[in-house]
């Protein structure tokens, strides 16, 4: 492809870097969003976390196939036996589910950021990276709905329900600014009209956000004095992610070579 051609060695570094941050990220959150199957707080629920769940793994397996057009591995390879420290994804996705508010917080912070990232990225200078990202701005579309219905909802609640979703979205806080980790190759990224950078994607995801937990009467956290989430992006990872990544490639690890 002519894309692919045109690539220099440093352009290719930058790109194959952004696309391991965001396929390990749909990849890692894809399947904690498949632990509330069967255990979500009512059916449709339970049905739409795990509807989230697969698109985020279908999203993740796309990203890494064009990982492995620019000359990576396969994409199983790539996601399954790599060592922990090999993963680009965010402290956020890391997580156990929790109770529902925090995954409802978690889900809201993190595919409203998505939803942004992929708007911009449908504009990307590398073409192949533009007609993916245009492909999933449908189901982004819904899964931002569901988040933002749903916190809106809870923080109008009764009993407890809004102090519970205002303590998810103070823990959920410094963790959702882990996603926007300067890449150390934001220059290339920017300069090469590839993504416009984690900085631009901040602002535009705050200018969303806001509004959303204002109107559900939730208290913003002052982002001047949060400590933000990072090291994920470098392979510096929280103590949830190993035992995650043990659970999920344990039945692929039994025979790499088995066609299902």
């Amino acid at each position: 492809m002519k894309e692919f051609n045109e690539l220099n060695d440093k352009k290719t570094t930058a790109i194959k870097d952004l696309l391991y941050r965001l396929a390990d990220d749909q990849l890692i959150l894809g399947h904690r969003n498949s632990e509330w199957t069967g255990l979500g707080p009512i059916l449709e629920e339970d049905i739409a976390f795990s509807s989230m769940a697969q698109d985020k793994l279908g999203q993740s397996q796309a990203l890494y196939q064009l990982l492995h057009q620019i000359g990576e591995d396969d994409p199983d390879t790539i996601a399954f036996t790599r060592k922990v420290n090999e993963y680009k994804c965010c402290h956020l996705v890391e997580y156990p589910i929790g109770e529902y508010n925090f995954s409802l917080m978690r889900h809201f912070l993190f595919d409203m950021s998505e939803a942004i990232r992929f708007n911009m990225l449908g504009s990307s200078s590398f073409e192949p990276l533009a007609k993916i990202s245009k492909k999933f701005k449908g189901e982004l579309k819904y899964h931002t709905m569901h988040a933002v219905t749903w916190i809106n909802q809870l923080g109008h609640g009764s009993g407890n329900s809004p102090a519970k979703i205002q303590a998810s979205l103070d823990e959920c806080f410094p963790l959702a600014l882990g996603i926007f980790e300067p890449s150390g190759y934001e220059d290339i990224l920017i300069g090469e009209k590839i993504f416009f950078g984690e900085k631009e994607l901040q602002e535009k995801w705050l200018e969303a956000v806001i509004p959303v937990l204002k109107n559900a009467n939730l208290k913003i956290p002052d982002i001047k004095n949060i400590k933000a989430s990072y090291g994920g992006r470098k392979g510096i990872h929280t103590e949830y992610l190993k035992p995650l990544i043990d659970e999920m490639t344990e039945v692929y690890k039994i025979d790499t070579k088995a066609e299902w």
